[in-house]
């Protein structure tokens, strides 16, 4: 569920931007409508006006050219996916800017030079019918994977139309699986039947966006209720568990009654049998006839951040009587980031100290033992994708100054060997990694990494950009940024990732310490770590500055509104700002029980304290913002970028915004666009802190 702010779709197509009766004290409520000709003609006056700044400077066209050769390189790793016995990548270079869908062979793969064949061409797809199609990824009926539920995405949001195509004849099914453009969830039961949670009417769309009911649907078209959540929840879905052979064992539904809490309900012929868990548990993987969660509270003997499981057979024979069994309790230094499971291994990718390790878990005499992976140390390790007719695993592992190198391991043995890696984008032996600490106003320590150039005089003044989050209990660890390298650290500028709390470097009580009316401490964590930095010399007001996007963009714009003496430049990227009416728009409802309920008056006096909309003055002197977003952005509504820089506007202090006509909430799905994207953002960080 962490996904659903930074990947689950939204229902565009059924559901309209959000609007409620206007406001009277917000007089640029018009910028929600978002394709009113008067809305798009603001837009493009203000594309315009940044153009001219930021394109006319004379190291844009070195920054576009240094970006799109990253971007479109053919020593990039194509990306690994298990199917059909070999590897799918889907792939975007500069003679295939939507890109392609190709298979090689497992043994071919790890050449230097493998023969692809192409499966659908989304370049050519996309001229053929008049669309700006974006890949969202295919969902293949297992176990010959040649059949695939293909998401495709319409200028990039996150609604999805879903078609069935045929990797053999590598054409869509005449009279197969379709269904139109929404924000919709689909799998496989049998090659005849899909289970899918979408809405069947446009009423059947929760606050948040999402369906909250599921059915089963034949190819005959036949759909049949399967499973009903409330109107009142975020969303519900259904979760195949699919066994040995891509045999479908079950179906365990889940409902989320906020973005946080789910419940689960196994599907059986006697009815829906209802799963004992709390309620902020997630469903993980299925795998060697157990159903994994990971408990974000504690539980009945479990600490927070467990991971323990069920057996599926007594589930199914009395809920109730079924006892779950312990997997993995993290330690205080520990914190899981993504469980996913092989054949018959349970793979836990974990942080410690903000450090990535591996282990593999297995059932030995109904007992989980476990191994660790001989993967790299002190990296940051990515579990890429795991192949559940094998016991294959492919791991990205990179850091801050190392290119990230791709590692195909055997879940069962422990052995790993790389298979490619990345060239060195930039020259990493002229700057260093530090890992500090600073105090928030509570006392609590706030981890930080540094990477600078060793020769940087600690006299403050090295132009600095630091990164945060914070939120949703997503960890930020290190990560090889080869346009940043390239773009930046080689000018001579450093970069700073703050691991403030709300996100999940430590677990849930690390995110838990900032929820709701708790928030403030994630932006005292954010300005304690520029502080310490400024305080060891590192850098100083007149050369820092942040960037966030989505939900760092409540963070940056409550930065620059709380602490605008702290930095001197603020990228606010597909922000969230408005956050007194963030749950009216798009999919903002989902984030609730992240931030508060702003119609409920408890819960709008903690978060108008914070808002960076509401809490712009006159009079104070403001850094330059940098606002920037997607206007095909369903997920967070571009109407809260629009707004921040109108406001901005009206007060009579300087900023530039800049509105991308397509690429949804990523931003990325155009490499020619993407570079484009980045170096207006150099250019406007070399400008305020370079110059």
């Amino acid at each position: 569920m962490k996904s659903l702010l930074c990947g689950l779709a939204a229902l565009a197509c059924l559901v309209p931007a959000a609007h409620a009766q206007p406001a009277p004290d917000d007089p640029f409520q018009w910028l929600e409508d978002i394709e009113a000709p008067r809305s798009m003609a603001w837009v493009e006056g203000q594309n315009a006006r940044s153009a001219k700044r930021l394109e006319a400077d004379p190291r844009y066209e070195t920054f576009h050219k240094e970006a799109l050769a990253i971007f479109t390189a053919q020593d990039r790793i194509p990306q690994p996916r298990f199917r059909a016995g070999g590897i799918d990548n889907f792939w975007q270079d500069g003679a295939h800017v939507h890109g392609i869908w190709r298979h090689t062979t497992t043994a071919a793969y790890r050449t230097a030079s493998p023969a692809w064949e192409t499966l659908l061409d989304l370049d050519a797809l996309s001229k053929a019918e008049g669309r700006n199609w974006i890949w969202k990824g295919a969902t293949c009926l297992k176990p010959a994977q040649a059949l695939c539920l293909v998401r495709l995405s319409d200028g990039g949001s996150d609604a999805v139309e879903v078609r069935e195509y045929d990797t053999a004849t590598r054409r869509f099914v005449a009279g197969g699986f379709r269904f139109a453009n929404a924000k919709q969830d689909v799998e496989w039961l049998d090659p005849n039947t899909v289970i899918i949670a979408r809405p069947g009417t446009p009423d059947e769309v929760t606050p948040s966006g999402y369906a909250y009911v599921v059915r089963i649907v034949g190819r005959d078209g036949k759909a049949t209720e399967a499973f009903r959540g409330q109107k009142s929840d975020v969303r519900a879905g259904a979760n195949v568990l699919r066994g040995a052979g891509g045999h479908a064992d079950g179906v365990l539904a889940e409902r989320s009654p906020t973005f946080f809490e789910h419940e689960y309900d196994l599907l059986t012929p006697r009815g829906a049998l209802k799963v004992a868990l709390p309620l902020k548990a997630e469903f993980e993987t299925y795998v060697d006839g157990q159903l994994v969660f990971a408990l974000k509270q504690a539980w009945n003997g479990f600490g927070a951040g467990a991971l323990i499981a069920y057996d599926l057979k007594d589930l199914g024979r009395d809920p109730a009587a079924a006892k779950a069994q312990l997997v993995f309790q993290p330690g205080p230094h520990q914190a899981i980031q993504q469980v996913d499971s092989t054949r018959d291994r349970l793979v836990v990718d974990l942080l410690e100290d903000v450090k990535g390790a591996v282990d593999v878990y297995a059932r030995q005499n109904g007992r989980w033992v476990s191994h660790r992976l001989a993967l790299p140390k002190d990296a940051n390790l990515t579990l890429v994708d795991v192949d559940d007719q094998s016991d294959s695993a492919f791991f990205d592992a990179e850091g801050f100054l190392d290119p990230t190198a791709l590692w195909l391991a055997d879940a069962a043995s422990g052995a790993a060997a790389r298979v490619k890696s990345l060239p060195a984008r930039f020259d990493g032996s002229r700057d260093l990694v530090e890992q500090y600490w600073a105090t928030s106003t509570d006392g609590t320590k706030i981890p930080y990494f540094v990477v600078r150039p060793k020769a940087a005089k600690l006299d403050g003044s090295t132009p600095t950009l630091m990164y945060g989050y914070g939120g949703f209990e997503l960890a930020k660890p290190p990560v090889y940024l080869p346009e940043m390298g390239r773009i930046w650290l080689q000018r001579g500028g450093a970069y700073v990732i703050a691991n403030i709390r709300g996100g999940g470097e430590f677990g849930p009580a690390w995110h838990d310490a900032v929820l709701r009316e708790k928030r403030q401490l994630a932006f005292d964590d954010f300005a304690a770590v520029a502080k310490d930095m400024t305080a060891r010399g590192i850098t100083s007001p007149r050369r820092l500055g942040i960037y966030g996007r989505s939900n760092g963009g409540v963070l940056t714009t409550v930065s620059m509104t709380q602490h605008p003496e702290l930095w001197n430049a603020v990228v606010v990227e597909s922000p969230l700002v408005d956050m007194l009416r963030y749950q009216k728009l798009s999919a903002g409802a989902s984030w609730i029980g992240e931030y508060g309920d702003p119609d409920v008056p408890a819960d709008r006096a903690f978060i108008a304290r914070y808002s960076g909309y509401q809490n712009l003055k006159p009079g104070v002197k403001y850094p330059e913002a940098y606002i920037t977003t997607n206007t095909r952005d369903d997920r967070v509504h571009p109407g809260h970028a629009r707004k921040y820089a109108a406001k901005l506007e009206a007060m009579g202090v300087p900023y530039l915004y800049y509105e991308q006509t397509f690429g949804g909430h990523a931003n990325d799905a155009d490499p020619e666009l993407n570079a484009r994207r980045w170096a207006r953002h150099y250019v406007y960080l070399a400008q305020k802190l370079m110059d």
